[in-house]
């Protein structure tokens, strides 16, 4: 069984109607996911009973009143009945290659995710006939992939994400760590954005009284920051995903000198006894003149071993 989660912001105005439309969608997947509606805002515990999903109320906040990051990923955990659990934002809307996508994964211990659509979405979700196929011309026609930045569902294993960090929920940062910690527990980490269509409904920011910028730049942010550990363990998916999953399965990502300079910078994070090797990778890429002197070694080998074995015949 697969278990959804989130934590939704009060169900009114537009932003109720966007969340509503994601949770519709989710529940038109086949086979349907345990979807679970965390916290107390106003709304949630009413559209809880009216979609016939769990409803849990009493996740901890901080002096700011937003949702820990812990207690609502052990909430979840407790409460789910799935071997595999996703955590995603309220206002995505998914598609039937979710599942799709995710029933191919072959590993027991994984961590999956993707970019999102952004698309401007005015109406109300009514599933029915065609209706993927609908919102599949729409993403194309007037949708736009969001940068690397942007990755608003996780897909893990059951006792895999266990010892969280107390984060702000939609304050930036967590979700780097969610990549940078399954990086240290070894797992595979898949970038699903070839496969999976995951819509965001484009929104405002008036739900929070100061706005964008305190959400993006206030002090939740930056205590954030802190709890990651700075910038400079910002993960995001081009730098460390060692899987893709495209329409046609599982692949490693292409080679590129910028993402092989971006997993030597950050690899030593999760992994901190690669760090030497590390190093010197980077003073080599980041040096072309040396990186030429390396590479033109390099093509000397095969010639300084034909040569001796010349002389051994």
């Amino acid at each position: 069984m697969l278990t959804l989660f989130a934590i939704p912001k009060a169900f009114t105005g537009d932003i109720g109607r966007i969340q509503r439309n994601a949770l519709t969608s989710w529940l038109a997947l086949d086979p349907q996911p345990e979807v679970i509606l965390l916290g107390d805002d106003a709304g949630t515990a009413e559209v809880a009973q009216e979609f016939g999903v769990k409803h849990v109320p009493d996740i901890q906040r901080n002096a700011y009143g937003t949702p820990l990051m812990n207690s609502m990923f052990a909430a979840a955990q407790a409460v789910g009945q799935g071997s595999l659990f996703v955590y995603i934002n309220a206002d995505i809307v998914l598609l039937q290659d979710f599942i799709d996508s995710v029933q191919q994964v072959p590993f027991q211990r994984f961590l999956l995710t993707g970019q999102r659509w952004n698309v401007d979405f005015e109406g109300v979700l009514q599933p029915g006939a065609n209706w993927t196929e609908a919102l599949r011309d729409r993403v194309a026609q007037a949708g736009k992939l969001a940068g690397p930045q942007a990755t608003d569902y996780f897909v893990f294993s059951r006792d895999t994400l266990t010892e969280v960090p107390p984060f702000a929920i939609g304050r930036l940062c967590f979700d780097n760590w969610m990549l940078y910690k399954a990086l240290s527990l070894n797992m595979p980490l898949i970038d699903a954005t070839d496969s999976v269509t995951a819509i965001h409904q484009n929104h405002d920011y008036n739900h929070h009284p100061q706005g964008r910028d305190w959400i993006f730049l206030g002090p939740e942010a930056q205590q954030n920051l802190a709890l990651l550990g700075g910038e400079h363990y910002t993960y995001f998916m081009l730098d460390l995903a060692n899987w893709q999953l495209t329409p046609q399965g599982l692949r490693r990502p292409s080679f590129s000198w910028e993402r092989l300079d971006r997993l030597l910078d950050m690899l030593p994070l999760a992994r901190p006894a690669w760090r030497p090797i590390a190093q010197v990778g980077l003073a080599l890429l980041r040096s072309p003149q040396q990186l030429q002197r390396v590479a033109s070694k390099l093509r000397e080998i095969p010639a300084r071993i034909i040569s001796r074995l010349v002389k051994v015949k």
